[in-house]
C-alpha cells in the first residue's frame, strides 16, 4: 500500500520538475514518517489528506505572526492531528520529536567515514 500523493490541489507536496522538494532534512523525515505510518496501516490516506487540507486552510485564514508559509509545518501538524485523534500519540509529541531532529547537526545520522561510497 503506497500513499496516493496529490499532484495538484492544496494537499499536493512541493515539487520541482516532478520531484519532491525538501528545504530541510526534517521535512523529508516528516514526510517519510507520515508515509511509513500510512503504509503500516496506522491511518488512512484520505484521513491524512483531510487533516492536511484543514491545516493549510487554517494557516491561510490566520497565518501565525512572523511565521512564513511552510508546507511541511502543516504536513507535520496534520500528522500530529491524525495520530492524536487516533490515540496513537499525545498532541505535541510528534512536533517535539521533529524539533529535536531539527537541532541535530547536518550529517549526524550518516558519517562520511562509513564503509560504502556515496
Amino acid at each position: 500500500m503506497t500513499a496516493p500523493l496529490d499532484i495538484e490541489g492544496p494537499a499536493a507536496p512541493p515539487r520541482s520538475n516532478g520531484e519532491l522538494v525538501f528545504a530541510e532534512p526534517w521535512e523529508s523525515r516528516a514526510f517519510g514518517m507520515a508515509v511509513a505510518l500510512h503504509e503500516a496501516g496506522v491511518f488512512t490516506w484520505p484521513r491524512f489528506q483531510a487533516a492536511l487540507i484543514a491545516r493549510i486552510a487554517a494557516w491561510e485564514s490566520a497565518p501565525a505572526e512572523g511565521e512564513g508559509w511552510n508546507y511541511y509545518r502543516n504536513w507535520l501538524g496534520a500528522l500530529e492531528d491524525v495520530l492524536a485523534d487516533g490515540g496513537i500519540v499525545f498532541a505535541g509529541e510528534v512536533t517535539a520529536r521533529a524539533r529535536t531532529l531539527t537541532r541535530r547537526p547536518a550529517g549526524h545520522d550518516h558519517p562520511d567515514d562509513h564503509d560504502h561510497p556515496h
